[in-house]
C-alpha cells in the first residue's frame, strides 16, 4: 500500500475512534445535554429501543440516500465508513464507560468530551478520504442554495435538535455550548491535526529519499 495513503488512512481511523471517544464522553454527561444530532439519536433510542450507535448508522445510511440522489453520485467510501465506525465505536464505548454520578464529574467529563471530538474531527477531517454523511449533506445544500456555510449548518443542527427535543432527548446547557462552541475547538483542532499530518508525510518522504536519515 502506498505510504502516504497509509498515513492518511491512519488518520481517518483514529480520527473517527477519537471522535466516538468524545461524543460518548458527553453522553455520560448527558444531565447537562448532550448535542444536537446526538439529541436526535438519544430521542430515537428513548423512543424505538435499538441503540444510540445503530440510529446513528441508520440516520447517515438516510442521510447518504438522500445527498447522493441530490448529487447524482456514489458517495466515496469514506463516508460510509465514517457511517459505519461512528456508530459501533459510540455503541463501544458507551458499555465501557462508567456512568459520572455526581453533576462535578458529569460537568469534567462533558468538558473533555467536547475537546476531544473536536481533536476527532481535526484528525478525520484532514485525511482528505471523504466528509460523513451529515458534513456531505451541508455541502450539497450550500452548492444547490448558494447560502453561507454556516447557515447551513446552524439550520441542520436547529432543525435536528427541535426533533430530537420532541422525542424526549436530553436538552440542556452542555447542547448549547456544543452548538455554539465546537466549531470554534475545530478551528484549532484542524490546522494542528494538518500540521501533524503534513509532519509525517515529511519524515516519510525524507526517509525513503534518505534511507540513511534517522
Amino acid at each position: 500500500m502506498n505510504r502516504e495513503l497509509f498515513l492518511r488512512w491512519s488518520f481517518f481511523f483514529t480520527g473517527l475512534l477519537v471522535l466516538a471517544f468524545g461524543i460518548s464522553l458527553t453522553i455520560k454527561g448527558k444531565d447537562l445535554g448532550i448535542g444536537p444530532w446526538d439529541v436526535f439519536h438519544y430521542g430515537l433510542f428513548k423512543q424505538l429501543g435499538l441503540t444510540i450507535g445503530t440510529w446513528s448508522i441508520i440516520a447517515g445510511f438516510v442521510i447518504l440516500f438522500v445527498t447522493g440522489i441530490g448529487t447524482k453520485s456514489f458517495p466515496k467510501v469514506g463516508a460510509f465508513i465514517n457511517m459505519l465506525l461512528i456508530g459501533i465505536f459510540i455503541d463501544l464505548f458507551n458499555y465501557v464507560l462508567p456512568d459520572p454520578q455526581s453533576l462535578l464529574a458529569q460537568s469534567i467529563v462533558f468538558a473533555i468530551g467536547i475537546v476531544v471530538i473536536a481533536y476527532g474531527i481535526g484528525l478525520y477531517v484532514s485525511a482528505d478520504l471523504g466528509a460523513g454523511p451529515r458534513d456531505s449533506l451541508m455541502l450539497l445544500v450550500v452548492e444547490k442554495t448558494g447560502w453561507k456555510v454556516q447557515w447551513v449548518r446552524n439550520g441542520m443542527e436547529i432543525i435536528v435538535f427541535f426533533f430530537g427535543w420532541l422525542l424526549g432527548g436530553p436538552v440542556g446547557i452542555g447542547t448549547v455550548i456544543i452548538a455554539l462552541g465546537l466549531g470554534s475547538i475545530v478551528g484549532f483542532s484542524l490546522p494542528q491535526s494538518k500540521k501533524l499530518l503534513q509532519f509525517f508525510l515529511m519524515r516519510q518522504m525524507t526517509k525513503r529519499d534518505n534511507p540513511l536519515a534517522s
